[in-house]
Order: structure tokens, then C-alpha cells, then sequence
């Protein structure tokens, strides 16, 4: 294979911080109708904080949002240009009236719906400070996680896309290409872009705002950390670890074991955290699939810190 970033499939995970774990607990579960797949710990740094998995039944790549929550250390990010602006979610197009409905019960803030790239959709926002959208997209087939008032014909299929706000875009766009990626639309100021089949879970938008100050890069809420995207493996992740070296990207991380995948991390030109993440170990390493996300979990190497980290993280109730 010329071009080792045909090994990425698409989007694997985001990662953001939060204000409140159980506000965000609510959020996702009791709002969006996703499945908190784990509960375990941010494994950088010193401080105790929740790293949360939310995603479909079995914690699939493209489906999962992660989220660290740093109301309780008081950590508060600056939105800005070099960061996700949008984490945009694919549902059935006619659900969008049952969103709307449930976004007024929930008193979620929202538009109306709205139309980009010729698919409707409906924005809103997350407690913490994050910006959403649901996407109209009929030709995501994934199998979606159901609840009791989230029902198959509107549940969340999984990641649709994500939205990147840059005060430049000519670098990062011949960084995507470097990435596997092709331009396939232009719309004002928004530019989009998608690898393999393109489409719902493949597929990354570009937001031209060159007046916008730039916004942090640390842990704080009401931030995206970084985005993640698919490889099946270490070999593969090696491969694409190397391409990108060759091309003077020698920032490239060593990879980080994350207990339920392994990761390697590049900062784009245009600011915005990349990383490229496996998918062959998956989130039964410690959790049947019957008990996934109901009590909290440490990698082995965190063991002898439980109790230090139990006894300061704030209770949740899933």
C-alpha cells in the first residue's frame, strides 16, 4: 500500500472537557440516548478526573464521545480558532422534528432546523459549553443504542462528522490530503472533507473564521480536546506513524497505551489535536458486554491509585 493513510477509516473518538460529571452523565444518556460504555480515569497528569465513554451498545470506533470533566478542579478552556467548533451526530432525517421536541423537554438550547452540504440539521448545546449538531443522514446504516424514550427510527447512528474552526486553511488542507484525506465540497465558508467512502463517520468540515482570536490548547471545560481516527492496529498505526514523519511531521507522540486502544498524537497545522487510535482491543478488555460502563475502571498500571482517585472524584449515578 503507497500511502499508509489508506489504513484510516474514518473517525474512531473525540475527546472533550465538561463542567459536571453527572450533568454530563444526564446529558448523554437521559438527553442524546447514548450508552455510558466506561467509566475509568484521565491517565495524564497528577489529578483525579473521570474519563467517560459514551457511545452505541459495544463502544464501536466512530460512535464514541469521551469527556473529562473538570468542574470540580475549576478548569475552564478559551473557545476559539485551532479547535473543534461542532461535533455533529448522524440520525434519520425524519427524526429532526422529534429532536426539536425533546431538545424544548430537556431545555437544551437549539436552532431550528438548518440545512448544510444539502443535509438538514439541527444545532445545539451541551450544559458544559459544547456545540452540537444533529445531522439528517438516511444512509447511515449503523445499528444505533435504544432506550425507553429513544427509540430506533431517531437514535443517534453514531458520528457524522466534525466541524474545525481555523483562522487559515491552506496548510491544513494539504495536511488532510498528507492525511488520507480529499476535498469533496465547498459551501461559503465552510470546506469538507472525507476519506474512504466519505460520508456519515468519515468525513471532517473546515470553518473558515480568519478574525476569530485562537482558543486554548490545555485541559478545560467547555473545550474538544483532540479528534481520534480509525486503524485496525500497532502495525498499522506504525505505518502511519512513519508517513508522516517522512514528510517533516516528527512531533508525531510515541504511542500511549489507553488500556482500551493505543494512540499516537499530531497537532495539525491549523492547531486542532489529531490523534490516531486503534481498534482491535475494544472496551470488554475489563467489562462484559452485559456490564459495560457500570462501575468504574482502572488499567492495571492505576490500580494502587484507586483509592486516592475514589475518594476526591465526584459520585455519579448512571
Amino acid at each position: 500500500m503507497s500511502n499508509p493513510t489508506n489504513f484510516i477509516t474514518g473517525l474512531h473518538h473525540l475527546t472533550a472537557c465538561v463542567g459536571a460529571a453527572q450533568e454530563d452523565v444526564d446529558f448523554y444518556t437521559k438527553v442524546i440516548g447514548l450508552r455510558l460504555v466506561k467509566q475509568t480515569v484521565l491517565l495524564d497528569g497528577e489529578k483525579p478526573v473521570y474519563h467517560l465513554y459514551y457511545a452505541n451498545e459495544t463502544g464501536t470506533p466512530g460512535t464514541v464521545m469521551t469527556t473529562f470533566p473538570y468542574k470540580q478542579l475549576g478548569l475552564y478552556g478559551r473557545k476559539g480558532t485551532g479547535q473543534v467548533k461542532i461535533t455533529s451526530y448522524a440520525v434519520p432525517s425524519s427524526s429532526l422534528e422529534f429532536w426539536l421536541k425533546r431538545f424544548d423537554a430537556f431545555n437544551v438550547q437549539h436552532s431550528p432546523i438548518q440545512e448544510r452540504f444539502g443535509q438538514p440539521l439541527i444545532r445545539f448545546e451541551h450544559p458544559g459549553g459544547l456545540s452540537f449538531e444533529m445531522i439528517g443522514d438516511d444512509h447511515d446504516q449503523r445499528p444505533p443504542w435504544t432506550t425507553a424514550e429513544v427509540s430506533q427510527d431517531v437514535a443517534v447512528r453514531g458520528l457524522h462528522s466534525i466541524t474545525l474552526s481555523l483562522r487559515e486553511t491552506a496548510e491544513s488542507e494539504r495536511f488532510m490530503e498528507l492525511f488520507g484525506f480529499r476535498k469533496a465540497a465547498e459551501e461559503g465558508p465552510y470546506k469538507r472533507f472525507e476519506i474512504g467512502k466519505g460520508g456519515s463517520g468519515a468525513t471532517v468540515d473546515f470553518l473558515h473564521e480568519p478574525d476569530v482570536p485562537a482558543g486554548s490548547w490545555t485541559f478545560g471545560a467547555g473545550t474538544v480536546h483532540h479528534i481520534a481516527f480509525a486503524v485496525q492496529n500497532d502495525a498499522e498505526q506504525k505505518q502511519v506513524k512513519d508517513y508522516l514523519e517522512g514528510f517533516g511531521f516528527t512531533d508525531v507522540s510515541e504511542q500511549k497505551d489507553r488500556n482500551y486502544f493505543h494512540s499516537i498524537y499530531i497537532r495539525m497545522p491549523g492547531g486542532v489535536l489529531f490523534e490516531v487510535a486503534t481498534s482491535d482491543i475494544g472496551f470488554y478488555v475489563d467489562e462484559s458486554p452485559d456490564k459495560l460502563g457500570q462501575r468504574i475502571q482502572f488499567p492495571p498500571w492505576f490500580e494502587d491509585r484507586r483509592d486516592e482517585y475514589l475518594a476526591q472524584l465526584e459520585p455519579i449515578t448512571v
